[in-house]
Order: C-alpha cells, then structure tokens, then sequence
C-alpha cells in the first residue's frame, strides 16, 4: 500500500480519467467537418454520441475479457488508454466519414474498456477518507481533461483545421506512459482475491460486517444515475438553443458558458472530499440534490432571462460532480471487492444509456407539459427535474429516520431483560 501514497503515483491513478471524456473535444470543429465531408447535421452529430454508444457494450464486455484472459486492472487500462490514442488519430489522416465513424465507435470502445477499471482500482488501493478525496479527484481530472482537450482541440482547429483538431488525442499516449511507470501492478486473479478477502474486504458502515454479496440498493443507484444522466446532459444540449432563443440567431456565447460549467463541475469534484468528511454521506448526498433541484429551478423558470437560465446552467455542473464520487464511493459497500468491477460496470452503463436516453426523456417529458419542441418551451422538461431531485431528498430522508427508529428499537429489544411470570402460591393449595 506505501508505494500508492505519493504524489506521482497519485496523480498517475487519476491521470487515467484524463482521457474519459475527451470524445467531446472536437465538438468545436464540427461544422467544419460537415462542410469538408459534405454531410447533414444528425451526421456530423453521430461523430460525437457514437463513442457513448460503444461504451455501454465494453464496459460489459470489459471484465469479462479480464477473467477470460486473467488480464490485471492497470493492463486492462493501459490498452484501453492506447486504443484512445490510436482511434482518436485516425480522423487526422483521412477524409472518409465511414472510416472516420467507426474510427470513433473504436475510441467508445477505448474508454469502455477501462474506465469502470479507473474507478475500481481506486478502491482496491485506497481506504477511508483517502479513497473519498481520490475519487473526488477523479471525477474533477474528467472535467480538467475534457476543459484540457477540448482548449488544445479548439485551437488545433483555428491554425491548422479540423483534421488537426483530431491530434488532441495523442495526448493519451502520453498519460498511458505516466499510468505504467508510476501505478503498482496489481494481480487479477481469484486465487489471490480469496486468499485476502479478510484483509481487504469493505466493512459496511451500516452493519459493521463484511460486505459479502451485492445489495439490492444497486438498482436504487443505478435508476438514480439515470436520471441525474439525463437531467445533466439534457441541459447541456439545450441551452444552446434556448440561448439563442432569447439573446437572437446571432448569439454565439455559449461555449463560453459551457465552459465555465466545467470550471465549476471541476471545482464539486475537488470539494467533495471535504464534504463529504463534513457532512458525511447523507449530508453530502442532500446537499447535491438541493443545488441539483435549485440549478434546474432556474433554468425550466427562468422564462426569456438569460442571466436566470446562465445561473441554472452554471451552477448545474457543480452538484452533478459532487454526487458522482459519492455513488462510486458507496459501491464498495453496496458488493464484495472481488465484485466492485462488475458492479462499477453495471452503474457506468447506466451513466452512459442516461446520455444516451436524454433526448427521448426530455421529448417525453414536453410532450406531459404540453410544451414545444423550440424557443422558450425547450427548458420545460427541467421543472420536472428539479421536482424529482426534492422528491429523492425527501424519500431519503424518511428512509433515514424509519431506518434509525427500527434500528433503536432493535436495540431496546436486546437489551430487555428477559421477564419472569409471577404463580400465586395459592394455586397450588
């Protein structure tokens, strides 16, 4: 365990998330790209959602190649790292859209492969509130790297054009090179995860007790992941146009204010190690969903203000990076560490079909509001996020209180003496 505490070795654990959201870095470049290829909208718009669609199958496929081929974490991630590099170059030397779409289906396949594994790795080296301040650091390093990438890819673009946009991911052979060199190896194997399940196993804050099978809770998570997914994704895609709705078709201004969200998801990462130390894990979990339920409250009634929607989105990014760690700190005590791979897989997946689930979700949800499709009815579908958020913080609240009275109750019960039935004498007589 001492060779995992420096600062190197550190920043090389979280150097792996570096790369995980890069699929968005040449967002900048894509009307370029459709002028050059000749090609519609939904189409160039496929180059950046077809990574996210391959990524739900390989972090499927992802743990089962590593017990196939008894493969350890750090060189499952050092391939999926290297597929990233490779994948994401192609673009930089060809003109043909088909080779470009499957080049970037191979990229979701990269980050598929290894990013459950950068997550999980985590919790296998590092216990307590270290573990906690780690996974806030890497939620934080996705945002600095997908900030990092898309600043280099955008002017990539203005001096040398869109192909060179794509030389943005040769950055990830540079982080493969730092994650070998500093991460400890690790074994992957059952033999060894047997033989020191004791030493290394979760205890349940909960029960006090290893944790020795999945929880249910799992599903509970993986349906809040969902949602959060779509809430968080949805806003993202559109603002833009209902910016442009209020301020005219000349407005420009909103990769701006994209940008500065990530400064501030970024910032929820690095700060939920201290809150989460603070106020624990419900105390961290309510304070997400406030500023959740509040950012989404400011953009769905907003109304034609721009400052009300730019405070909604600006502050959305904040909560969403606070509540990430903590679901992936918990899992730990949700299954068995020999299980936390598998289970991260499970709930990653769910991350990714909320991107990808987001725009039917938010028609859907016009549609119940009776909203349109356009202008100012494109926030209505956040009235009803923020609602859900309140309504998760309230359900949680009461499941904390009835969870405490059972338990106190339990323990008067134990601690009763057993009682003694008093037989008159004279019922013997």
């Amino acid at each position: 365990m001492k060779q995992s505490q420096s600062l190197a070795t550190k920043l090389a654990f979280l150097s792996a998330s570096f790369m995980v959201t890069s699929a968005y870095a040449i967002q900048s470049a894509l009307p370029q790209i459709k002028s050059a290829l000749n090609v519609s909208q939904p189409q160039v718009e496929y180059l950046v959602t077809a990574p996210s669609f391959a990524v739900m199958f390989f972090v499927v496929l992802s743990p089962l190649l590593q017990d196939w081929f008894n493969i350890s974490d750090k060189h499952i991630i050092m391939a999926g790292i290297t597929i990233v590099g490779i994948a994401g170059l192609i673009p930089s030397f060809v003109s043909n859209y088909m080779v470009i779409l499957i080049s970037r289906l191979f990229l979701g396949a990269g980050y598929g492969l290894y990013n459950s594994q950068a997550i999980s790795l985590i919790s296998v080296w590092y216990q307590g509130h270290e573990r906690t301040s780690m996974q806030g650091w890497r939620s934080a390093f996705e945002q600095i790297g997908n900030a990092c990438t898309l600043t280099i890819s955008s002017l990539l673009l203005i001096y040398a054009g869109w192909h060179a946009a794509f030389l943005v991911y040769g950055l990830a052979f540079a982080v493969m090179a730092f994650f070998a060199w500093r991460v400890p190896n690790d074994a992957h194997s059952n033999t060894t995860t047997s033989d020191n399940q004791q030493a290394t196993e979760t205890i349940s804050p909960i029960t006090n007790e290893p944790v020795t099978k999945i929880s249910p809770l799992v599903i509970a998570i993986l349906a809040f992941v969902l949602l959060i997914k779509m809430d968080f994704i949805g806003m993202e895609d559109r603002f833009p146009g209902l910016a442009v709705a209020i301020n005219g078709k000349t407005f420009t201004g909103t990769g701006t204010y994209l940008s500065l969200m990530l400064i501030g998801a970024t910032l929820g990462g690095a700060c939920y190690g201290i809150l989460q130390k603070h106020l624990g894990y419900v105390g961290t979990i309510y304070i997400g969903l406030i500023l959740l339920a509040i950012a989404n409250f400011l953009f769905g009634f907003g109304g034609n203000s721009f400052p009300i929607i730019a405070a909604g989105i600006l502050l959305v990014g904040f909560p969403m990076q606070v509540l990430t760690p903590l679901i992936f700190n918990i899992l730990p005590f949700m299954a068995p560490m020999r299980l936390q791979t598998k289970v991260t897989s499970f709930v990653l997946i769910g991350f990714n079909f909320g991107a990808f689930f987001s725009p039917t979700a938010d028609a859907w949800f016009n549609h119940l509001l009776s909203q349109p499709l356009s202008g100012l009815g494109l926030a209505a579908p956040f009235r009803i996020y923020g609602v859900m958020m309140l309504i998760i913080a309230g359900l949680l609240f009461m499941g904390k209180h009835l969870y405490e009275l059972k338990r106190m109750d339990n323990t008067v019960e134990k601690k009763q003496p057993a009682t003694v039935t008093y037989i008159p004498s004279n019922r013997f007589k």
